[in-house]
């Protein structure tokens, strides 16, 4: 499906910053602009790009990185409040597991180290999802949440919110998949993979998000899912959609 002009956000230090409104949601009522945002990191925003975030009015930022991920990136919005919903990354330590293991890092490998952590997301860190929902609901005004590229952390969450608020799968795989038209890639060659497996790393695939959807219909549902694991029960969700979706 074509993709809105409005979703993408242009800064000049991250790629992957865009907007969740517009998507037709819960009983065909329409996603508020302006308010839910999803990225890649912060830490390379300009005075600009700043400027740019004032101006949208976002006042609140949730960081799904790890500890080392946000030192080497660290960031200071002014006006944005940070909060840290730490999930720390497993597929590059395992891939380097592997290797010292003796083994050989393939697509194959890649995708199905994806796709495990993607089911770790729902399984594991249900946690980390539900804060973010706190706040979500919750929030004084826009808000940006983001982990390290903008796809896997942060690809979940998006997925899971979209959910929440009625957006039809089609539409939520949709929007997961754009990542792979705006993120921008680190060079970052390994003589050890292959470049169709640093592909894979680098990527959003729909296998990927499908394991975690997977997951969450073997714990019940999305319904279940939400009420269980996230604590998102039927009146949170009528707060999500009134805040959230056009009357």
């Amino acid at each position: 499906m074509p993709d809105h002009p409005q979703r993408l956000v242009p800064l000049a230090g991250a790629s992957n910053f865009r907007d969740l409104g517009g998507y037709s949601g819960d009983s065909g009522r329409t996603l508020r602009w302006r308010l839910l945002y999803r990225s890649d990191h912060l830490g390379g925003l300009t005075a600009a790009d700043h400027a740019e975030l004032a101006a949208r009015g976002v006042v609140a930022a949730f960081d799904f990185r790890g500890r080392q991920e946000r030192a080497a990136a660290a960031y200071d919005v002014p006006g944005v409040r940070q909060h840290l919903l730490s999930i720390e990354p497993t597929v590059a330590q395992n891939m380097q597991a592997l290797v010292a293991r003796g083994g050989r890092i393939d697509e194959p490998t890649v995708v199905g180290l994806m796709q495990q952590l993607y089911r770790g997301l729902v399984t594991e860190q249900s946690a980390r999802f539900a804060e973010l929902f706190r706040h979500v609901e919750q929030s004084d005004g826009p808000l940006v949440f983001h982990c390290t590229a903008g796809k896997d952390r942060t690809g979940v969450a998006a997925a899971l919110l979209l959910l929440a608020l009625g957006v039809p799968l089609a539409t939520v795989e949709h929007d997961y998949l754009l990542t792979n038209t705006h993120y921008r890639a680190p060079h970052m060659p390994r003589p050890d993979v292959p470049p169709e497996a640093m592909q894979a790393l680098w990527s959003v695939r729909l296998p990927y998000l499908h394991a975690a959807l997977e997951t969450v219909d073997e714990l019940g549902g999305v319904d279940r899912y939400l009420r269980e694991h996230l604590g998102v029960d039927d009146a949170a969700r009528e707060a999500l959609a009134a805040r959230y979706l056009e009357a």
